[in-house]
């Protein structure tokens, strides 16, 4: 019995390692859009064009501008206009009003797989994107046409990694976690950063989705965002110069997973030592015969010979008694 809790204390210490490593590959290895961490300035802010289509009217662009812009208005028009409506005014109790949100947030909700949103009510969360690369810039260059702002262009070189993770924690890590793992807010999820890319991170500051609050240019400046997006690309393959990561989720559970396999080698290591002093034949450990009584240890009753400590009861020989 002893055996089998051991057996099935080893067998759960393992699932929760492969669990915790399982956590920490699908962080790491969600969907990639098309900026990646460490690409050249502006690489991550360009998706074919359409930061210099969102400044610009429906009328002032030509060619294959006027190409894409066509396809995302058909596009919208079949996907986006049930909740949004066909001229992007929105749809009271289904979504919002489109005109003004320029190529900024259209590129953060649809880069990130957020929308179109299966029930118009839940939290929009990260997903894979609902339409390929070139569908995207047509629907954004679409809905920039309307005007707004364009896509940021961050460099996170130009930032300071020191004064990033100072802005991080005190604006970010209460909800991200100062690790960019994520968490559980009221009444929302706080996605993990591990994925996301420069231009996603000025984007979502600028929208601010769902019940992230948004920061406009005075309470965050383009520069203190370029410093926030290279401390958020420095957590995103850190070093983990203790070993195993377990995933970056946080001290208190490394701690507890840490006791736990430790306790579990210990009981291992006893339960072996104890196996193999129960089956060593020298231990002595067996019971032996009990030894008798030593002769003369004390006089009984109706003893024949007196030690001189008295006569006793019914004895042979008087000591001067009457006859």
């Amino acid at each position: 019995m002893t055996r089998r809790l051991l057996i099935c204390a080893a067998a759960l210490c393992a699932g929760l390692a492969l669990v915790s490593l399982a956590l920490a590959d699908e962080r790491g290895g969600g969907t990639r859009t098309t900026a990646a961490a460490g690409s050249p300035p502006g690489a991550a802010a360009s998706t074919g064009g359409t930061a210099a289509t969102s400044s610009s009217g429906a009328g002032a662009v030509s060619g294959e501008g006027a190409a894409l812009l066509a396809k995302g208005r058909v596009l919208f028009g079949a996907s986006c206009a049930a909740c949004h409506g066909l001229d992007a005014r929105g749809v009271p109790g289904r979504g919002p009003n489109l005109r003004g949100v320029g190529a900024l947030a259209a590129d953060f909700y649809l880069q990130t797989g957020r929308m179109p949103l299966p029930v118009s009510k839940q939290q929009p969360l990260r997903t894979r994107p609902a339409f390929p690369p070139r569908q995207i810039r047509a629907l954004v260059a679409y809905v920039a046409s309307f005007g707004g702002p364009p896509i940021p262009s961050v460099h996170p070189g130009r930032g300071s990694l020191p004064y990033g993770e100072h802005l991080f924690a005190l604006d970010c890590a209460g909800c991200h976690t100062v690790q960019g793992q994520g968490g559980i807010v009221t009444g929302a999820i706080a996605p993990s950063l591990n994925v996301v890319t420069q231009a996603q991170v000025a984007e979502a500051i600028r929208v601010g989705p769902y019940v992230m609050p948004r920061f406009s240019a005075a309470e965050l400046s383009d520069g203190q965002i370029d410093s926030i997006a290279r401390y958020i690309r420095s957590i995103q393959h850190p070093e983990n110069r203790g070993g195993w990561g377990i995933g970056r989720i946080g001290p208190i559970p490394e701690g507890m997973v840490a006791w736990l396999l430790g306790m579990v080698a210990l009981l291992i290591v006893a339960r072996l030592i104890g196996e193999r002093r129960e089956s060593d034949p020298g231990s002595g450990a067996g019971p032996g015969p009990s030894p008798g009584p030593e002769p003369g240890s004390g006089p009984g009753l109706g003893s024949g010979s007196g030690s001189g400590s008295g006569p006793g009861l019914g004895s042979p020989s008087g000591g001067g008694g009457h006859g």
